[in-house]
Formats: structure tokens, sequence, C-alpha cells
């Protein structure tokens, strides 16, 4: 036998799944791209744009908008999903609520979208840095209206629902991410009725703060499930609700099980508006926090035109 031959084969690589047309996206190469880029940089802050490698980076940061990532690029959580780190977390940056308000204030953000790593090594799972980073921007940038996108806060979310809903973001979000019966694998974590307490919660201690919640499709959940998850949302009085095609980041994590059309995204958004809910965002590149201002003055919007009619109505 000569030595060739004793050379194990070598696994072969599984092919990279081709995006439809409708899922692709041009390369960021604008200045707008490179400006917002260097701001975040020079105040060390981290966004989920780039951890979570988003296919609308190139489009939103050329128009300065960007969802920062609070809480350090380390996440003590390993969902099937997700491209950020999994690891144990730096210290929390005590400069990090400062450095966010002053990013908004050098873009001149009408709005800004604040999410976070999970954090469940820290006592109150980073509710604390989530209210000084609200309170930083209402002394700073006293216009901003504030999104936060949090974790699940496990095993601590009445505490942190109460602190983050004192500071009283403009809209709390908080996504599913999918169907109850994906959870085992997709998001092992985290608890699906628990989340959706958790939504539940903050319309209970403040019903003027908007709610919001998404989902992936593409995981391989079933029509009827999508259909089950938006009436379980507006039974937690749920305002808005986003759906987004799942692209899988790198061959490690879950595969797409399904691209699913824009005709069926427009679907489901039909059918999401006909169950209540005051706004909803459906569509292959839809993300939490795409386009989030524009949707929070179609928010506010919808919201009073509903006051109004029920006032008519009662009149």
């Amino acid at each position: 036998m000569n030595e060739i031959s004793k050379i194990p084969d070598m696994p072969k690589r599984e092919p990279r799944q081709r995006k439809p047309d409708w899922i692709r996206v041009k390369a960021p190469v604008s200045k707008g791209f490179n400006e917002t880029r260097r701001l975040m940089r020079e105040l060390n802050l981290n966004t989920v744009c780039e951890e979570a490698a988003c296919p609308n980076i190139g489009e939103c940061w050329t128009k300065k908008h960007a969802t920062v990532m609070i809480l350090g690029d380390v996440c003590t959580r390993a969902c099937a999903f997700c491209n950020v780190k999994t690891g144990m977390p730096r210290a929390v940056d005590k400069l990090e609520p400062q450095h966010t308000a002053d990013a908004a204030a050098a873009m001149g953000l009408e709005h800004i979208v604040i999410t976070s790593v999970d954090r469940d090594d820290l006592p109150d799972g980073g509710a604390g840095q989530f209210v000084k980073v609200i309170e930083a921007l209402r002394r700073t940038t006293p216009s901003t209206t504030i999104e936060i996108l949090t974790p699940d806060f496990r095993n601590k979310s009445r505490a942190a629902i109460e602190a983050i809903v004192t500071a009283r973001p403009d809209v709390y979000n908080h996504n599913l991410e999918t169907v109850p019966r994906l959870y085992p694998t997709i998001r092992p974590g985290a608890r699906y009725y628990a989340s959706l307490r958790l939504l539940e919660d903050v319309k209970n201690h403040d019903p003027s703060i908007f709610t919001k919640s998404g989902i992936m499709l593409g995981l391989g959940e079933e029509r009827l499930e999508v259909h089950q998850v938006m009436d379980d949302m507006r039974s937690a009085d749920i305002d808005f609700m986003t759906m987004g095609q799942y692209l899988q980041p790198t061959p490690k994590h879950t595969k797409v099980m399904d691209f699913v059309t824009p005709k069926a995204f427009d679907a489901y958004a039909a059918i999401a508006r006909a169950k209540g809910f005051l706004l909803v965002a459906s569509s292959p590149l839809t993300r939490s926090s795409y386009h989030a201002g524009d949707d929070f003055e179609r928010l506010r919007t919808a919201r009073q035109e509903k006051l109004a009619k029920a006032a008519f109505t009662k009149a």
C-alpha cells in the first residue's frame, strides 16, 4: 500500500445555501457607513448590527442608524441561531451609558435602539445598565425616543422589569424568536411562556409603553404555529410584531430550512393585522430594529387613531 492510500478521506464541506434574489443586499461601502463605524470604535461601543451579522447594516449605517449593544460583546448563552460570541463576559463598563448617549448626540438620533447580550452572570441580569443608559440618554439627548430590546432576565425578570419600566423607555422589545416547539433546539436557554409573561408584565406596569416582539421564519415552523404565536402575543397585549427571514450566520449554526417568499411574508402580515396588532413589519429582511424610528412614528399614529375611534364609538 503506498503512502497516499493511508491518508483518510477529508470530510466533505457542505455547500453553502444559495440565497434567493430577494434576500441579497449590497456590500456596505458608503461614506456614512464608515463614519458610523468610526464613531462606534471611538466610543468603545458594540453594535448588534456587526455582532449578529445583520444584512441591513449597509443601509442602516449609511443613514447613521445603529443598534447599540450594551454589556459587552460576549453572551452567557449559546442560541443556535445567533452569531454573538459565547463565554465569560468582562466586567460591566461604567462609561458605557454616557458613551451611548454621546453617540446618539453625535449622530443626531431622533430614535435609538439599545439591546444587550444575555448576562446571566450578573445579579440583576444587566437591568441596571439598561436603566443607566436610559437615564444618560434622557439627560444628554432629551428629545431622542428610546427603544430597548432586552434579554429575558432569566429568574430575575420581575425586579428587572420594575426597574426598567420605571426608567420609562418609549418601546420595550423582547423577541420570542421562534415557535414553542423549536425552543429546545433554537433557544435552549430560554422559555417561551416566560418571555410572553415578561412582555405582559411590562404592559401591566405601564400600559403607555409600546411593547414589541418578533420571530424568525425559515427555521422549520409550521404556518399554524406562527398563527398561534400571533394569538399568544395578542393575549399578552403586544402592540407591534415583526417577522423576518432567518439567515444562517456560519456553517456551525442552525441551517435555514426554508426561504420564505415575500408573498408569504405579506400573507402573514395580513393575518397579524387582522388579529389586532397596532403595527406589523413582515418581510425577508425585516429585523427588530430595521426602520425602528419610522416604525415608532407609525406606532404613535396607530394608537392615536385607535383611541380616537374608540372615543367616537363610545360617543
